[in-house]
């Protein structure tokens, strides 16, 4: 998960600097195809260390999506409508988590849906889910082939002809949908900017085809941090720092606490779990065929003695101070089962998932091991709660929906800066809820509540942060801040995911203290409700 993010970071950095010298849509059709490449071939890939490689790149590519597709879209929108719009497609965020629960909750279950060539490879169900997932983006970069440029990105780099032609085009489309097929479209000036001085790349023309190559990796790369470094000047300076601590703010106590519910959950569940234990003490068994499931059960100082052992299903099973002598275990799952400080004499093992891990201070006296299995054997009909983490995940994300209805609906009439600040504080003060969060369906109720209130600073987060960047520095700006909460994420998922089970106290108090700050400080951002684009 944090190698997805650490990719997400770097791309929405770089890619958000890249747009603002190539244009929005060809930036975005690159960062698209590399993470729709590298999102299939991880699907594919059987090492651990080559699949962290590809989810690395995956996620740099998906990262400069949000930055890109923000000021690209915002850049043909009316001033009238435009926090309206972009609230809507903020809306797509929602649905592509929605999509993605759904998915992992229908596809990755199946342990069916899975074949082996050999003991080489292996393609499991969710390696199918992988393939879904990427699905959206093969066919975004197959839409954005047949979209045309930001004309205002055009303007601004003085391509007039071009700009002039795409807005034609949206006016003539627009005049039609209203019944005015007749309106001409006309220009009466155009206000070019003043454009800075590109570097000169040096043996442009002369040496070799990878010394050439270098020196223009190295001039995009510097032009982008020139572009970046303009983002801390006068008149946006003030904007950028306010931005920063909103963004970081925000991030760190959404994702903190995102990771910080699912884990609370599933403690408390492992809690109630426990508390039905049952134990087994002094038992003397000979002579006897187990073949039924042992679940949540704790057998101590028992004898067993000629017994067999057949087709059966430990679940949380221990097994502590016993002997077992001339026993027989065969065709046996287990799941978080143990035996600790227990003596096997003349015992056989066959086909069994037992491997020396589960033997813990175990002493093994002319025992045998047939067809032992490795790695995890335990089906999703067999662990209930493997459902539930899905199920819990797809509940958090519908929640979000009335969220983003209304911050769509009344972006443009009490707006962004009232929506931003309210939803941030509103947000800190309903983590103080979680006190009373003592069951399984309360947190997950907390959650709901909790997702729903913070989308709206999210929708309008994202709205103010494209209006206050003029457009040769917007994506950049935005990729920069996207690059922030990234790390925000991280270090949120670190700190909250760390606390799990130890206090409610401290994980409460900080998302509580960073969300109200940053809601305040969001509160001191100049209102673009009016403003035309820069």
């Amino acid at each position: 998960g944090s190698i997805v993010y650490l990719g997400m970071m770097v791309g929405a950095f770089f890619w958000g600097g890249l747009a603002d010298k190539v244009g929005r849509r060809q930036s975005l059709l690159i960062c698209m195809s590399v993470n729709g490449f590298f999102a299939f071939l991880s699907s594919f890939v059987q090492g651990y260390g080559f699949f962290l490689f590809c989810r690395l790149f995956s996620g740099f590519g998906i990262g400069g999506a949000v930055p890109t597709v923000f000021s690209y879209f915002s850049e043909v929108l009316a001033r009238e409508k435009r926090g309206e719009h972009l609230s809507w497609l903020c809306m797509f965020w929602m649905i592509g988590g929605i999509y993605a629960s759904a998915m992992a909750w229908a596809i990755i279950p199946h342990y069916g849906w899975s074949f082996s060539m050999g003991s080489a490879y292996q393609f499991h169900s969710w390696r199918v889910f992988v393939i879904v997932c990427a699905l959206p983006c093969v066919s975004s970069v197959v839409a954005l082939t047949f979209m045309p440029e930001s004309p205002r990105f055009l303007l601004e780099v003085g391509k007039h002809d071009e700009a002039w032609m795409i807005l034609k085009q949206i006016h003539d489309t627009n005049m039609r949908a209203r019944g005015q097929p007749e309106k001409v479209f006309t220009v009466n000036r155009i206000k070019t900017p003043k454009q800075i001085d590109e570097l000169i790349e040096i043996e442009s023309d002369t040496g070799t085809w990878y010394r050439r190559c270098f020196v223009r990796i190295r001039t995009e790369l510097y032009s982008i941090w020139l572009t970046f470094m303009r983002c801390f000047n006068y008149p946006v300076k003030d904007n950028t720092i306010k931005l920063t601590a909103v963004w970081f703010t925000l991030s760190f106590g959404y994702y903190g606490l995102s990771v910080w519910f699912p884990d609370v959950i599933k403690h408390l569940q492992s809690d109630e779990y426990a508390s039905r234990v049952k134990h087994f003490r002094n038992e003397e068994v000979s002579h006897f065929v187990f073949n039924f499931t042992l679940e949540n059960q704790i057998h101590s100082n028992g004898e067993y003695i000629n017994d067999r052992f057949i087709m059966m299903k430990f679940k949380s099973v221990t097994f502590e101070d016993s002997l077992f002598k001339n026993c027989v275990f065969e065709d046996i799952t287990s799941l978080n089962t143990y035996f600790r400080n227990c003596t096997f004499v003349n015992t056989t093992f066959y086909n069994t998932d037992l491997e020396q891990y589960k033997f813990v201070d175990s002493e093994l006296i002319n025992c045998t091991f047939f067809h032992i299995r490795t790695g995890c054997q335990i089906s999703f009909d067999d662990d209930y709660s493997a459902y539930w983490i899905y199920f819990v995940n797809f509940l958090g994300t519908l929640a979000v929906l009335p969220g983003n209805i209304v911050s769509a609906l009344l972006m443009d009439r009490i707006g962004r800066l009232t929506m931003l600040g309210g939803s941030m504080v509103l947000s800190g003060i309903s983590c103080f809820f979680l006190w009373f969060g003592t069951s399984e369906s309360m947190m997950i109720g907390m959650l709901c509540l909790y997702n729903g209130l913070t989308i709206s600073a999210w929708n309008s987060l994202d709205v103010v942060t494209v209006e206050l960047y003029p457009t040769d520095r917007r994506a950049t700006g935005f990729g920069f801040l996207n690059a922030l909460c990234k790390a925000a994420a991280v270090l949120g998922n670190l700190i909250f995911g760390s606390l799990v089970g130890i206090t409610k106290a401290i994980p409460i108090l900080l998302a509580s203290t960073v969300l109200v700050c940053g809601g305040l400080v969001g509160l001191r951002l100049p209102d673009t409700r009016t403003q035309v684009l820069m």
